[in-house]
């Protein structure tokens, strides 16, 4: 008897990841091209430049996870629509915020992300630059 119910628990446990899998449909342009060979390279561009908000290091280009693929279906289809490129950057940043994108916008909340390295940089250029002086010569 404790051998069936071990068997059944072992079998009930590894059937969890079975059920873990989306059994939603896939998104009509997730994964398709659209027919008109500029607005499908508008689409590629701009989806190169989001961030995926599963994956987190890919952008919705490469990802695989389902939220990339219905963001991919987002993007080609208001393309499709005739919205610009820019249009939908924006109306992705207002839903989901700034880190969504790789390239975000200079303002007052990123400015510090833009100058910091490069004030590090100088930093750095200051003190190797009394590193490496030649022996002998005073300045």
């Amino acid at each position: 008897m404790s051998r069936w119910l071990a068997i059944l628990l072992l079998a009930v446990g590894l059937s969890g990841p079975v059920h873990a899998q989306s059994r939603m449909p896939e998104a009509e342009w997730a994964n398709r091209q659209l027919p008109d060979e500029t607005q499908e390279a508008e689409a590629k561009e701009l989806m190169e430049s989001l961030r995926c908000l599963v994956c987190q290091g890919q952008s919705i280009a490469d990802s695989d996870a389902d939220m990339a693929q219905d963001m991919r279906a987002l993007v080609r289809r208001r393309i499709a629509a005739g919205e610009e490129p820019e249009e939908i950057r924006n109306w992705l940043v207002d839903r989901y915020g700034r880190w969504i994108t790789y390239d975000p916008p200079i303002d007052s909340v990123t400015w510090p992300l833009w100058l910091l390295p490069i004030a590090l940089l100088g930093a750095g250029i200051w003190l190797a630059r009394g590193r490496f002086r030649l022996p002998g010569k005073d300045s």
